[in-house]
Parts: structure tokens; sequence; C-alpha cells
């Protein structure tokens, strides 16, 4: 009974010992302690590195390899993948890219999405939206306007604004895409909100969105949506000067 127990608790440590080392080594990836085309270290030297067997090594490969930023060859090794090879709108990839972006090209990209989805969303909350769900927007607003002075709080707030206005939109594509926007909005809104000084226009409109919601005012939700927007490319503008300057 013993034996059996203790395998037990070894199968459920199993999966979280992968993922801490697949997340490891992709984050050592996206650091570029690997760069791209560059061969990763032989599996002997990854299980000393991470502390762990070649069978969790050998998963963890697996997984990298799935999402693009490995391929593994017979004879050669394994090898790190051209970023343009990764699969971007991966949860995983952009959670373990977030802190290591540099490229605000990414980050272009990110908000390129966000004008051609939340618009939508937006319109189609106001008509589409729960009375609980725009509570939960409201809540999340009152968070931003609160935590103005702190960028830390006033990002998280803002993620939960914006995912709630997705889940609010019930468009199941839209919703489908929540894992992955989720991660890339995080460090977007993050990169540009460690910038920008005075949040208040942006709590504002946020406001303003959450009473066109109440309204069931599709228009005037669409066009809040549009000036939230402008306003990310403005402060991803200003967080783009500020690392310039910090360099």
């Amino acid at each position: 009974m013993e034996t059996i127990e203790r395998q037990d608790q070894a199968e459920k440590r199993r999966p979280r010992v992968r993922r801490n080392v697949t997340a490891a080594i992709a984050q050592d990836i996206c650091a570029d302690r690997y760069p791209s085309g560059s061969p990763l270290p032989r599996e002997n030297d990854l299980c000393e590195l991470y502390g762990v067997s070649r069978t969790v090594i050998r998963e963890s490969l697996k997984v990298l390899e799935s999402k693009g930023l490995v391929r593994g060859k017979p004879r050669v090794g394994t090898t790190v993948c051209d970023r343009d090879d990764w699969n971007i709108l991966d949860a995983d990839v952009l959670e373990w890219i977030g802190p290591y972006i540099k490229d605000f090209d990414l980050l272009g990209c990110i908000l390129e999405a966000r004008r051609t989805i939340e618009p939508a969303a937006a319109e189609y909350a106001a008509e589409r939206a729960s009375a609980q769900e725009i509570a939960d927007l409201d809540k999340a607003w009152r968070q931003m306007r609160d935590s103005a002075g702190d960028p830390e709080s006033f990002t998280e707030a803002d993620v939960m604004f914006h995912t709630v206005l997705l889940t609010a939109s019930h468009n199941q594509v839209f919703r489908r895409l929540l894992s992955a926007i989720q991660a890339a909005l995080k460090y977007a809104l993050h990169a540009s909100n460690i910038a920008v000084e005075n949040r208040e226009d942006a709590v504002l409109v946020h406001g303003e969105l959450v009473e066109a919601l109440r309204m069931r005012d599709k228009t005037a939700a669409r066009e809040c949506a549009n000036r939230m927007l402008d306003l990310a490319v403005r402060d991803l503008a200003a967080a783009e000067k500020a690392i310039g300057r910090t360099k």
C-alpha cells in the first residue's frame, strides 16, 4: 500500500517537474542563452544543468519541438529554431518570451491584432454581455482607477478588463484566442504602462466603455475600443522611447 501511494505521489509530481524544466529551457532560449541556430547541450549535460533525469529532458524537448522552439535530428542533436518559426500564438510561448521581449515589432503585431479583434468584441459585448460580465468589467475598471499610481496593479486590472471584454463578446473564436491573447496582452500592456505616468486618459475611456455596454450602445462601445487602442499606440511609442533611453 505504501509503495502504491509513493508511486501515486511520484506520478503527481512528474507533470509539474516536466513543466518547470520545459519552461526553464524555453526561458533560457528566449533570453538568448541558446541563440537561434545554435545546438542545445547534450542530454547528459542538460540533465546536470537542470537537475532532472533524461526522461524528463526528452519529454521537455518534445514539448519545445511541438511549439517550434527547437528541432531535433538523429545523430545531430537538438538545434534552436529561428524565432520566425516559433508558434507565437501559443500561450506558453508568449508567456516564456514575454519577460525577454526586446523586439517592439512583436508588440506592434500584438497591437495590430487587438485593433482587428477588440472593437468588434466591444460591439458584440454591448449586445450580448450578461449583467455579471458588465459588473466584472466595472470592477476591473475601478481597480484600474484606484491603482493608477502602481504600474503592476494597474496592468493586472487592465489585463482582467480586456479578458472579460473578449469573454463578454460571446464569440467562440475570440474566446478560443483568449489564452494566447492574455499572455501577449500582459506584456504589451506592462511595457506601455511602465512608460506612462499619467493614466487618466486610459481610465476615462475604459469607464466610458463600461457605460456604453450598460446602455447597450454598440456604436459607442466600438468607438471607445478604438480610442483605447489609439492610446495604446501612443503609450507603446512612449515605452519604446523609454527603453531606447535606457540602452
